[in-house]
């Protein structure tokens, strides 16, 4: 489902352009006030290994 159809359902007719005009027009101002809500990431990462004990019966 996509937001032009979302909104029908909530009684509200709004063409995909009108929708792509918002994304331009509100999409860096959006982006400004989420970048500092962003943590930093690390390109590096570890994998710590895990043990796990397994009684079997045959």
């Amino acid at each position: 489902m996509n937001l032009e159809e979302m909104m029908l359902e909530r009684g509200l007719e709004v063409d995909h352009s009108i929708i792509n005009r918002w994304v331009l027009h509100y999409g860096p101002e959006l982006d400004e006030w989420a970048r500092p809500q962003l943590k930093p990431t690390n390109d590096s990462w570890k994998v710590d290994e895990t043990y796990i004990k397994a009684n079997f019966v045959s």
